[in-house]
């Protein structure tokens, strides 16, 4: 196809589609095909694929077991769309999801169908413990993100995308998550984790805190969009030991991070920690819309109706999604993460090394972010330079003229974020790193000449 066509085809998106679309203004492509992390556009031209649908694509595009599930439902005439109503699939699918859970967890977890986005499932979480605990306030996260829904934007750190919205929730308290690099705190020095775990107990057991009894409390256990930023292991056992000494229900949202994301199938498994409700959402689904609440029996008080959605019965989600749960257990999937994750962190460390605009590393398992930094500009307290969200914008667009798609987060949208596909192999992310290796030194080189 002409790049005349794919023009035309641009333009009709900038002209017709929502000013709210995102994506498509990073990276002006029309996708022809995908298979695997490359993807085609029109024009014929290839790119690696480390976006994967914000994480959902666990096995890349168009996976043959995940294209043969689908084909399959169609094949024997599955219904479609079945509301909350029982199909031989959607207990399949139920089986599995509960397999996958802590040993603690499998015997006494209840599953909770939700529409087909991360952030109804987080909302039905929270109605789920305001039910269960009669408390009021929800405790989130300096940089968290829970979803772009009235209720969801409300326990999310962004301010952006909140200041032309009124009647958020309320009763929601952010409290310091710790992103080392920029201590919340300002110390540093392997003490963020330790100060923000003290300022929380604290907190709780303040009788003039001004917070209301909470009803939960939600975190990521690396927080995505917030910049890949991943929480102390400790800390994240600190934060279990205080919310369940006052039974106050830990959420974790494993929208992102979960379905072997990070190395394992949940992200709290990497603490040893039982959480009382886990979020899902993205990759399990297999691709397709599919989000879920697992949650600890005894939180179950809600009434029928409580929470709903016309389409928390996508069959064919639950067919691509019980086929990638199943690939992942059975072709060791969570080994090759951890092989690659190694691989992806000698080489940016390297890369690091090499550029002073390259302020950190980070990450855990195939959720990896670069945080960009102005060498030439202030530091702050802890003596890092400052975050420098424009050349990071330029390194991602050199990355994307050189073949390749990242995503950016993070404060000032300054972090170069990785989410490939868990099958990646060993050559792939090798040509991936090439070309972000070159697409920073390209940038790096272009932004001297100017200044």
């Amino acid at each position: 196809m002409s790049v005349e066509v794919q023009t035309e085809y641009l333009k009709l998106q900038c002209e017709k589609e929502s000013n709210a679309r995102a994506y498509s203004r990073h990276f002006p492509l029309v996708i022809s095909k995908a298979q695997g992390i490359r993807l085609t556009d029109t024009e014929g031209r290839r790119f690696y694929d480390c976006l994967a649908g914000a994480g959902t694509l666990a096995l890349g595009h168009n996976h043959e077991t995940v294209v043969s599930a689908i084909r399959e439902v169609l094949d024997q005439q599955i219904p479609l769309h079945t509301l909350d109503l029982a199909t031989p699939l959607k207990l399949s699918f139920m089986q599995e999801l509960l397999a996958m859970l802590p040993e603690e967890m499998r015997d006494t977890s209840k599953i909770q169908f939700c529409g087909p986005t991360g952030a109804d499932a987080v909302e039905a979480a929270i109605k789920l413990v305001k039910h269960a605990t009669g408390g009021k306030s929800i405790l989130a996260f300096h940089g968290g993100y829970h979803g772009s829904t009235q209720a969801t934007m409300s326990m999310s750190g962004n301010l952006s995308k909140k200041e032309q919205l009124q009647s958020l929730l309320p009763d929601v308290h952010f409290l310091p998550f710790p992103y080392e690099y920029r201590c919340p705190f300002g110390v540093g020095e392997g003490m963020t984790a330790r100060l923000s775990a003290q300022y929380i107990e604290n907190l709780l057991l303040d009788c003039e805190s001004g917070i209301a009894a909470p009803c939960g409390v939600i975190v990521e256990t690396v927080q995505g969009e917030g910049g890949a930023i991943p929480a102390d292991l400790e800390w994240l056992r600190e934060l279990r030991r205080i919310t369940a000494e006052r039974n106050i229900p830990l959420i974790i949202d494993e929208v992102q991070t979960g379905i072997g994301r990070t190395g394992r199938m949940f992200s709290f498994e990497h603490a040893g920690i039982v959480p009382d409700v886990i979020i899902c959402s993205k990759a399990v689904g297999g691709s397709l819309p599919m989000s879920v609440v697992i949650y600890k029996e005894e939180l179950d008080q809600w009434k029928p109706g409580a929470h709903t959605g016309t389409f928390r019965g996508n069959q064919l989600g639950m067919a691509a999604g019980l086929a990638t749960l199943r690939y992942i257990r059975e072709h060791n999937v969570l080994h090759n993460v951890k092989l690659r994750s190694e691989q992806f962190m000698t080489r940016l460390q390297a890369l690091k090394a090499r550029f002073a605009e390259i302020g950190d590393v980070r990450g855990r398992g195939l959720m990896i972010g670069v945080e960009i930094v102005n060498p030439r500009g202030g530091k702050d307290r802890l003596g890092h330079y400052l975050q420098d969200g424009e050349l990071a914008s330029v390194i991602q667009q050199q990355c994307f003229r050189n073949g390749l798609i990242v995503e950016l987060g993070g404060r000032h949208s300054a972090v170069v974020r990785f989410l490939p596909p868990l099958n990646i192999t060993e050559k792939e992310a090798g040509e991936v790193l090439t070309i972000f290796e070159q697409s920073v030194s390209e940038a790096v080189a272009n932004t001297s000449a100017v200044h």
